[in-house]
Parts: structure tokens; C-alpha cells; sequence
């Protein structure tokens, strides 16, 4: 009897457990709330540079991410649920890793990906953008302030819908 207790006992115990926040480990190396983001100068897909100037005047959402990252395209049903109910006030831009111009532009009319991309087309690791916000893991986001301050930054987006909501 005692062989069926015991697993029985460690399943209830694992259970109640409190989950891991993914940030503590994820996001430390993560700009700080209050801070300025970063100048920065990255093409969106029509080969046009953009920069913070851009992004300055109104709440925005940047989302690094790429096709190849399973968490990223997990997030996707959530983010374009977070594009759809706060697209009108909140600018929302994704930060791309991927290296290949032809699957990302697929990628996102597949998967009916409406906001602003961005990308160099280079690794994490190459990308000078992924340098200056600190991104160490995908997915990161960050909301940002008006005045390009950073209101959150995070890996989970169960957060990032948190913080939009206290909008």
C-alpha cells in the first residue's frame, strides 16, 4: 500500500509547488522599468531604417522574437489577441532573428502576423539591436512609454497582457 501512497504523495506535492517566473532567470539582464531604450537603427521589411524616433508618441510593444523559436510561436495566438484588443492605442512592433527574409514574410502571412516587423536579418548573436536592448533570450518584449521609457520588460507574455491592461 505504501507503493501507491508515496508517488501519489510526490504528484500532490510537485502539484502545489509555486510555478517558476521564467523572468527571474530570463529577463534579469533585461533594461529596467524607468529607464530609456536605446538608440537604435533597424530595417522593417521594405528595407527602410527605422529608430526610436519612430516608436517615440505612443505606448508601444516590442516583441523579439524569430520563426525558428518554438516559445515565440507559441505566443503568437496570445500577441495577435493583445493586437487585436489594444492595436488601436498601442503600437506594436516585432524585433526578428530570422535570417531569411522569404520564410519570415511566409511565416507571417501564414500565420496572419498584422504588425510592424523589423529585422537586419542577422542571428541574435550578430544583431547590434539585440545587443542594445539587452536580449539574451527569445521571446523578449518590453512595453515602452510615450517617452521611450521602458514600462516592462519580460519573457512571459502573460505579463506583458498585465501590464496593457493597466493601461
Amino acid at each position: 500500500m505504501i507503493r501507491y501512497i508515496l508517488p501519489a504523495l510526490a504528484a500532490l506535492i510537485i502539484s502545489c509547488a509555486p510555478k517558476k517566473d521564467a523572468d527571474t532567470e530570463y529577463a534579469k539582464d533585461l533594461i529596467k522599468p524607468g529607464e530609456a531604450i536605446p538608440e537604435f537603427s533597424i530595417n522593417d521589411m521594405d528595407g527602410t531604417a527605422r529608430t526610436k524616433a519612430d516608436l517615440l508618441g505612443s505606448y508601444v510593444v516590442l516583441d523579439f522574437w524569430a520563426t525558428w523559436c518554438p516559445d515565440c510561436r507559441a505566443d503568437i495566438p496570445a500577441m495577435k489577441e493583445l493586437y487585436n484588443k489594444y492595436g488601436n492605442d498601442v503600437l506594436f512592433v516585432g524585433v526578428s532573428f530570422d535570417t531569411e527574409k522569404e520564410k519570415l514574410m511566409s511565416f507571417l502571412e501564414e500565420n496572419e502576423v498584422e504588425w510592424d516587423q523589423l529585422s537586419d536579418f542577422v542571428t541574435k548573436k550578430e544583431s547590434p539591436v539585440a545587443e542594445k536592448f539587452h536580449v539574451k533570450w527569445i521571446p523578449s518584449m518590453y512595453l515602452v512609454d510615450p517617452e521611450g521609457k521602458v514600462v516592462l520588460g519580460t519573457v512571459m507574455i502573460e505579463k506583458l497582457a498585465a501590464a496593457l491592461e493597466k493601461l
